[in-house]
This record gives structure tokens, sequence and C-alpha cells, in this order.
């Protein structure tokens, strides 16, 4: 008998939410998928939130609903696909979309907005949600929490396996046979790339890492790049907008029109490129392949680097049976049936946490 769980996903890029219905009755097995795009308005509320300003409460309450109604748009949208009714779908996993990540602040904290108790009430379909904020109150990072679910889904019985996310931020996984899964942010993803594209009016993103691919690497702006104390720390960590911003890049680069797009675009790629395999190299796993995972894994010329400075063979998810854009989203469908199974959802050698933990608060429908 199917066993039906919805995830939900917008990353740190705010370009679309993800869904994807997943049957996890027995091996984890795609549905339906819907995608949705942020309203522009949205969009532009979103992202004035990643920084502190005027009536930040009542904007960043207007945006949890609006959020949640976008939620339960894409929702309903692959439950129209896959023709199913909502009470067929025993939860709905939903991330949230994350306007503030602190795990190091004096006081940590981890914020995600999306109104859970208003998607429960939309789609009539019962909502687990918040998934970090116990893990952080467990001494953890919150973050990254993929590692669980990328050793339900790729792990091998032989052999070391890396997974790399390419959304925003890039994260890890490593799932080594005999071991607990882990992982940790390595640093900017697509964040900054998108920043760039977006400067230069060439789109949300590089489409397909072309302009990259016409640019020469700038070797004394990548060293500044470089220069960052994050990619030298030890794990668990991780990181988000709060540091991987355009403040960042101008402290670096000074003003962007300075610098052809196309050259900056390279030097952008080489640093993500760079700082993935470097942060694998640190682990000593010995994994031949690579699966990448999230939008970056559609940008054909950071791939084409992360072969030539990591030397394995990189391959998109999609060759395992899941797209590379919908892995996060499945992900919190399997986090959701954690919760409501009471299994733990985060790895403690990721995190950092005390120990494992059942993660997400439950909304009923």
């Amino acid at each position: 008998m199917a066993e039906h769980y919805l995830g939900l996903m917008s990353g740190t890029s705010v370009d679309a939410v993800d869904a994807v219905l997943m049957d996890l009755s027995g091996p984890a097995r795609v549905v339906a998928q819907s995608r949705c795009e942020f309203p522009p308005e949205l969009r532009r509320a979103i992202w004035a939130l990643f920084d502190s300003g005027p009536d930040e409460i009542e904007r960043a309450a207007a945006v949890d609903n609006g959020l949640a109604r976008l939620y339960a748009r894409a929702a309903k949208a692959a439950l129209a696909a896959a023709e199913l009714q909502p009470e067929a779908v025993s939860a709905i996993g939903c991330h949230g979309q994350t306007v503030r990540h602190r795990p190091d602040a004096p006081e940590p904290f981890t914020l995600q907005l999306g109104n859970p108790s208003l998607l429960a009430e939309l789609t009539g379909i019962t909502v687990v949600a918040d998934f970090r904020r116990r893990d952080l109150a467990a001494g953890g990072q919150g973050a990254p929490l993929a590692p669980a679910f990328h050793q339900a889904f790729f792990a091998s019985p032989s052999e070391p396996v890396a997974v790399v996310n390419l959304g925003g931020m890039a994260n890890l996984s490593l799932l080594v046979p005999g071991e607990e899964p882990w992982g940790f942010d390595s640093g900017p993803g697509n964040v900054l790339l998108n920043l760039v594209a977006a400067h230069w009016r060439l789109g949300p993103h590089d489409e397909g890492g072309r302009s990259a691919a016409k640019g020469q690497i700038q070797p004394s702006l990548l060293s500044r790049f470089l220069d960052e104390e994050f990619f030298g720390r030890s794990p668990p960590k991780s990181t988000g907008r709060e540091r991987f911003n355009r403040g960042w890049l101008e402290a670096r680069a000074g003003a962007l029109a300075r610098w052809r797009p196309e050259d900056l675009l390279a030097t952008l790629v080489e640093l993500t490129g760079q700082t993935v395999t470097d942060a694998l190299s640190s682990t000593r796993v010995a994994a031949r392949e690579l699966l990448v995972c999230g939008g970056g894994a559609r940008n054909d010329y950071l791939l084409s680097r992360l072969r030539q400075l990591s030397g394995l063979v990189v391959v998109s998810t999609e060759h395992r049976g899941l797209e590379p854009e919908l892995v996060e989203a499945a992900g919190f469908a399997w986090l959701a049936r954690q919760h409501l199974q009471g299994l733990p959802g985060n790895c403690p050698r990721t995190t950092g946490a005390r120990g494992p933990r059942v993660l997400g608060g439950r909304y009923p429908a």
C-alpha cells in the first residue's frame, strides 16, 4: 500500500518552490512533482528581510502568510498531477524560507517562514515544519539536514559515496558503509553567481554556466575570495546569506562594474569548485564518484571545473533516479515521515548536536 508524503522546498536563491510527492512505502519513489515560481512582489519582500530594517515584524508576518499560500499552490499542483486527494497524503514536510541562520551567534538561532498552520488549513493535510530549531536547541548547527536522507536514498553497501548539494550554499554529504552519514557546508554554491547574473541582467542565473565559460579566472581575485576564515574552519559548520552576500563580494572585489561579468562569473565558479574540492579532500573519504544535486547541477561549466579539480566522476543525481532540483524537497518529505514515526532526522556528527533528535513540529490537518 502506498505511503504518500509531500516535500516542499524554497531555497536560498528564492527562485521557486519545488514540490515533490513521494511514495515511501518501500524504496523511495517520486510520484509527482510541481514547481511554482515566486511572484515578484513576494520575492522582493523576502529579499528585503535578509537585512534588518523598519517594520520587520509586520513584513515578516506578511511574508509568512504569502509563503504558505504559495506552498499550498505548489502542493495542490503536485496532488493534481498525481490525481490524488489530500486525504491520501500522510503529511507535508515543509522546510520554509530561511531568512536568518545564525548558529554561531551568542544566542544561536535559525528562522524559517511559511506559516505551517495556514498551510495545513489551506491544504487539508498535516504539516511537519520547523525542522532546524530542535537540532539547534540540542547544541547543533541546525544544518545541513540532508545527510540522513542522502544515506537512505543514495548510499552504496560496498563503497563510499559523496553528494554535494549546489543550492544557494554548497553542502556535502559523506556516505561511508558502516558509518553514520555526515557532512557540512563548504561555502557558497550559486548565491554569488546568481547575484552577479542579476546585476548584469543576464537572467536569474547564468544558464548552463555559458557566460562563465567565456570568462577568464582572475587569480588575484580568487585568492581574495579564498581568504575567508569560514573555509578553514573544521566541521561541524554551516553558513548562509548572512555571510556570503553582496557585501562580502564587494568587500573583496570592489565595485562589480570593475570586472567583466564573464571573468567575475568564471572566478566565482572556481571559488565554488575549489572550496567543494578542498572540503572533500579534508574528509579523507575515498569516494570515486561525486553526486551533484541542486540547481548547480545544471551548470555545465561548474560541473566541468569540479571534474577537473577533484579528479572524481561527477554526475547528477538524475543518474540515481532523482532529479537534482527535487532532492531537497524529497528530503523534507522523508523527514516528515521520520517525525510521524518518532524517528530522529538529524546526524549529530554532522550538526554537532548532543544526540539524535526527532525534528520538526506537527500541525494537524
